[in-house]
């Protein structure tokens, strides 16, 4: 008696598909719709919408274990502007990012981003209002391709759950897809596309940088915390990471908040500057009149140096009397005449 075969079962991932195509209902076709947009010529975005939500910071304080990190820091970032936060090393600028990030909790304080209160919110909770971030130190997953680490960026806009994804659902293929065409235009914009199949470990310090600045705008963001986007690079990165900056938020309509010790760069990027000195605030306002604030000069430099710069200023102001006095006051020359006449009469 030959032995027959044993009947061959279908696996678990045949049947839900099975049963899928089997009572999915049928659609009817759609009218045409309008024609596809174009792609976005290269190195470009499509502009994003306006930013509406301003960042509000009210006396911000942190301490830890009697250490006070923030003492009653405040600032206000415009929607669509750069705010750039400086001071020297240990003034409470990454304290203060990772308070916004929801990564530290603050001891006191407000932090309202728009309608939403931040200081007690997760740090996912945070991104999905629209707030991302890159890091002091590169924060990449260094054994995946630049393409896979900006698609990460992309967790907070993706619809399809666990069990789509997984069973690759058509709706879960579009939308990644979609995401992926999307990472692509964004790899373009920051100068990385030529890396998307690449390591991210096997790419140069700079390129790096940038492949971490694409993942954060891969989140679509309203607001982008940028923790020292240029440190350790050369001259010719810091100035093409600029490009990308203003370019982000010219084309995107985004506000950006950075960090930065290059004072060069935020001199050129920034709207409005706040200082930060041993975690309180010394100075804020346009880069021109922060940069010559003795409280500023004071902090970076050391006390002569302040001192200098207001005898310089001193200096110039009085210049710039005689100057004036030069031109024909006839009040103040008069009155220098009666002086000098009055000194005359008492030599003689």
């Amino acid at each position: 008696m030959t032995p027959t075969a044993p009947p061959v079962l279908p696996t678990t991932p045949q049947i839900i598909g099975g049963c899928r195509d089997r009572f999915r209902p049928r659609r009817p076709t759609p009218p045409p719709g309008p024609r596809a947009r174009p792609p976005a010529p290269r190195g470009h975005l499509p502009r994003g919408r306006c930013p509406v939500n301003e960042l509000k910071v009210t006396d911000l304080t942190v301490k830890f274990a009697g250490i006070t990190a923030l003492d009653h820091v405040g600032f206000t970032v415009e929607p669509g502007s750069i705010h750039a936060v400086i001071g020297p090393n240990g003034a409470g600028k990454s304290t203060c990012f990772n308070v916004l990030s929801g990564v530290y909790r603050a001891t006191s304080g407000s932090v309202r981003f728009g309608d939403a209160e931040l200081t007690r919110m997760a740090p996912h909770q945070i991104a999905a209002l629209g707030v991302a971030r890159t890091f002091q130190n590169i924060a990449l997953s260094k054994f995946q391709s630049v393409e896979d680490n900006v698609m990460l960026g992309r967790h907070r806009l993706t619809r399809a759950g666990f069990l789509g994804a997984g069973l690759r659902l058509p709706s879960a293929r579009r939308e990644n897809a979609r995401h992926r065409a999307r990472v692509r235009d964004i790899a373009r914009f920051v100068g990385v596309a030529e890396y998307l199949e690449a390591p991210v470990g096997m790419l140069p310090y700079g390129v790096q940088k940038r492949v971490e600045l694409a993942r954060a705008l891969a989140m679509e963001p309203d607001l982008l915390l940028l923790d020292e986007p240029v440190a350790g690079m050369n001259g010719g990165e810091r100035r093409a990471m600029a490009e990308v900056i203003m370019a982000a938020r010219a084309d995107l309509g985004i506000s950006v908040l950075l960090v930065e010790h290059d004072m060069g760069m935020v001199m050129r990027l920034a709207d409005q500057v706040t200082v930060l000195d041993f975690g309180r605030r010394i100075a804020a306002g346009p880069p021109e009149r922060v940069q010559r604030d003795p409280a500023v000069i004071r902090a970076y430099l050391g006390e002569q140096a302040a001192d200098e710069q207001t005898a310089d200023e001193q200096a110039a102001d009085e210049q710039a009397t005689d100057e004036q006095t030069a031109d024909g006051d006839p009040g103040t020359i008069r009155d220098r005449r009666d002086g000098r006449a009055a000194d005359e009469r008492e030599n003689a």
